[in-house]
This record gives C-alpha cells, sequence and structure tokens, in this order.
C-alpha cells in the first residue's frame, strides 16, 4: 500500500477484521489453496478466486488467447461470497498465501486494503477508467490515486411495478419520491388490501443505495482520522421518508424474500418493488404468475428533473499482494472485465450485469429478460440509469453497520416506530466499533 495520509488511515490489523467479520480466528491456510505462481521471470500461472458461475469457461478463453500468447495461465477455484470470503481470503494473506487474484464486492475493499490485501494496479490498468461509469470506478479507487480492483459487475438501482394493475388504478409511474409517497397513498385508497411496496430491513445493501442516491457519504477521511456519516442529512432524509410512509401505513412493513412476500408479489398484493437491475431474475422465481405483467423505470428522484441512481450490489477483480505476478494479474483483471468476448461470455456463462459502460448495449443484452418480454428497451433504458450511478463511500467496518442496520430498522419497521431513531443506533454502533478497533473517528 502506497505509504500516504490515506493509505496509513486505511491500515487495519487482521484481528480486528476477524472481530467485524464474526469469524472465530483468522489461522494458518493450506498450501493448497495459496498462489501458484512460478518465479517471477518465467510465465505466469495465476489462481483466482470467485464465486461467479461459468467462471471457468470465460477464463477458458483467456487461457487459450492472449493468456497464451503472453504465457499467462489463471485457474479458478469456486468459493463462496460475502464475508466467507473475505475471511478467506485475510486468512490466507495472514499466511502469506492469498491467491493471485480475488473477486471482492465493492463494499469490501476497505477491509481488504486496510489489511494491505490489495495491490495498488493503478499503474497497470492506465486508460481503462472511461469503460466505467464514474460512480462504480470511485468505487474501487477509496478516494485515492490509487486503483484497488478493476469493477466487474453492478447494480444499479431501478423502479419496477406492475404495469396491468398501474392501469387498471389509475396510477402514474412515480418520477418523484413525492410522487412515490402519493402514489403509494392513491392506491391504498383504491384497494385497502393492496399496497405499493414494502420497506425490508433484511438487505441492508437496499438501504445503503437509496442513501447513495441521495447523495450519503457513510465513510469519508479527515486528516488522519475516519469520520463516520451514516446518521448524515441525506440518509435522514431517505430514514425519515420511509418511516414516515411504514407508521402511516400507505405501504407495507414485512422483509423480502420470505414465503409471505413472494405470494404478495405473485397475487398482487405488493404491487411495485424498489430493486436493481438484476431483479428480473429474482421475480421469475417470486412471482411466477406475473411474466410479462411489470415494467422498469428509473429511480423516482428527490429533485424533478434530477437523474441519479443508487447501486445495489456488484463486484470487482482484485489482484493481491501476495501474488508473485502482480502486473500479469492486473492484465488479466483488466481483460476480464473490458474485452468485448469476455464481456459477453461473463453475461451469457455468470448471468452478470458487467460494469463496462459498452457491454451494457453489447448484443448480449439485445434482448429483454424473458420475464420483461412486454419491455423490448429494458436494457437499453438499464444502460441509461447505469450511467447515472452515484459515487458511494465505504469503510472498513461495513459489516457492523450493515448489522446494526438489520437489527435497529428490523424492530423500527415492525413496530412502526421513528426510523430516526433506528439511524442514530446504526452511527453509534459502527462508531462504537472503529473506536474500538483502534481508529481515530472524527467527530
Amino acid at each position: 500500500m502506497p505509504n500516504t495520509p490515506h493509505g496509513r488511515l486505511l491500515r487495519w490489523s487482521a484481528t480486528a477484521v476477524s472481530v467485524a467479520l464474526g469469524a472465530t480466528a483468522l489461522t494458518a491456510c493450506g498450501s493448497s489453496d495459496g498462489d501458484d505462481s512460478e518465479t517471477a521471470s518465467g510465465p505466469a500461472s495465476l489462481t483466482y478466486w470467485t464465486w461467479t458461475p461459468g467462471m471457468d469457461k470465460v477464463v477458458d478463453l483467456w487461457n487459450e488467447g492472449p493468456g497464451k500468447k503472453q504465457q499467462i495461465k489463471v485457474t479458478v477455484k469456486k468459493q463462496a461470497s460475502g464475508d466467507t470470503l473475505v475471511t478467506k481470503i485475510l486468512t490466507a494473506h495472514k499466511a502469506g498465501k492469498a491467491p493471485d487474484l480475488v473477486q471482492a464486492e465493492y463494499q469490501a475493499l476497505p477491509t481488504l486494503v486496510s489489511n494491505d490485501a490489495l495491490a495498488d494496479i493503478s499503474g497497470e490498468v492506465d486508460g481503462i477508467k472511461g469503460k466505467f461509469a464514474d460512480g462504480v470506478w470511485q468505487q474501487t479507487t477509496l478516494g485515492s490515486d490509487a486503483v484497488y480492483a478493476v469493477p466487474q459487475d453492478s447494480g444499479p438501482m431501478m423502479f419496477y411495478y406492475r404495469e396491468d394493475l398501474f392501469k387498471q388504478y389509475g396510477l402514474e409511474v412515480p418520477a418523484t419520491w413525492d410522487a412515490f409517497a402519493e402514489t403509494a397513498r392513491a392506491l391504498k385508497k383504491k384497494a385497502p388490501d393492496k399496497a405499493l411496496t414494502t420497506f425490508s430491513a433484511n438487505d441492508s445493501g437496499l438501504f445503503a443505495g437509496l442513501a447513495q442516491q441521495a447523495g450519503a457519504k457513510w465513510w469519508t477521511t479527515e486528516g488522519e482520522k475516519w469520520k463516520v456519516g451514516i446518521d448524515d442529512a441525506a440518509t435522514r432524509k431517505v430514514a425519515d421518508f420511509w418511516g414516515g410512509l411504514v407508521e402511516e401505513g400507505a405501504i407495507d412493513n414485512q422483509p423480502m424474500y420470505t414465503p409471505a412476500w413472494n405470494k404478495a408479489l405473485n397475487t398482487g398484493k405488493q404491487i411495485a418493488w424498489v430493486s436493481a437491475v438484476w431483479a428480473p431474475g429474482t421475480l421469475t422465481t417470486a412471482a411466477p404468475d406475473t411474466k410479462e405483467k411489470w415494467a422498469m423505470a428509473p429511480l423516482p428522484q428527490w429533485n424533478e428533473g434530477e437523474k441519479s441512481t443508487g447501486s445495489w450490489g456488484g463486484s470487482s477483480t482484485a489482484v493481491t499482494t501476495d501474488s508473485k505476478h502482480q502486473a500479469a494479474a492486473a492484465k488479466f483483471a483488466a481483460w476480464l472485465n473490458t474485452d468485448p468476448k469476455a464481456l459477453t461470455a461473463l453475461a451469457k456463462e455468470g448471468g452478470i450485469y458487467p460494469a463496462a459502460t459498452t457491454a451494457q448495449t453489447s448484443d448480449a443484452f439485445a434482448q429483454p429478460p424473458a420475464f420483461f418480454a412486454n419491455q423490448p428497451d429494458f436494457y437499453t433504458r438499464a444502460a441509461e440509469i447505469a450511467e447515472t450511478t452515484a459515487p458511494s463511500a465505504w469503510g472498513p467496518n461495513v459489516n457492523v453497520a450493515y448489522t446494526s442496520f438489520k437489527d435497529a430498522f428490523a424492530k423500527a419497521a415492525k413496530d412502526r416506530s421513528d426510523f430516526g431513531a433506528a439511524l442514530t443506533t446504526m452511527q453509534n454502533s459502527t462508531v462504537d466499533d472503529l473506536e474500538k478497533q483502534g481508529f481515530e473517528v472524527a467527530e
């Protein structure tokens, strides 16, 4: 890691990370999962930890093409995703045996960087920044001149609604959040047994994306200190908005991804969903009887005429500091996420929505998702929305903040109580954890 104030600020002990991730311990990793690179002067044999389905088929394109010419061979080792993989990477890194390449969610990057597990590859990927939306690229730099990963996939947020039921009840697609609230109230008056949507606290990424769209910056730096702004004005605006709708009963207060939620979507008891570009896949299994009855529109805006969206999900390809062939690994990471053939294969084999803007309108996305066959321009509109992704700001204890959100907001939603108080709890829990781990935190 560069020896800069930013780099020094991000450093964090592996023990602290194990606490934040809920890991029992960080123990030595077996050599079978470690770096199997050959000598720095010879051909490079790289190992890539990833959870993306079909990645081995995508990597075959590299090994049989550019990789063969450059004598850079990549071997895929499938892994679990989320916190499990972050902990495994840190465990391997502590033993000096992390793989050459890892797939990492954007919010996990600060934790990995703070443990000096990811290499700065800015010198190796010069020239590809323009292939990604600014808000997506920014997540891999952590606000510095360094580049710690190449964006792989993204999850721009959108508004999904039952086109047939909106027509039946005479509802307009809301362009602003004020209009969204009025639409929710209008539906309740016309059909008291139905709800526009629900506020769910069992997926922190949804709330984080909504806050991101509103301009929130949850983690920033101030000199040598971290500054936590989870209870900033932007996030409080989001919390108060949704809390108000829940309190007055204009929307439901039940969590997503439950049998009851699936049934509500499938039967039309809930007629809209604030989600991301990957929503068609979820709807296919959650609400199979509603195929071709949904439509997608941009996320409502806080001010009329604005164009901004949040991001819910997404990951990157990073090179570890343990790799003996960091330059070669960076070349592969750049190819994987910018080469047209690689991106088409990622979409086909992995079912991902690529972060590279050029791929979002490629042949792989010429047709809409089968569940949205009624909306031929689905991916054209999705690409336009993805370009408006707002910047985000992650910190070294995202997991603590997310856990606090689930606990505090789940209770507030269930009780239809003050979301502002839940937000304060989330802020305080995050600050307390940073201080407990030895970070200096600005007021």
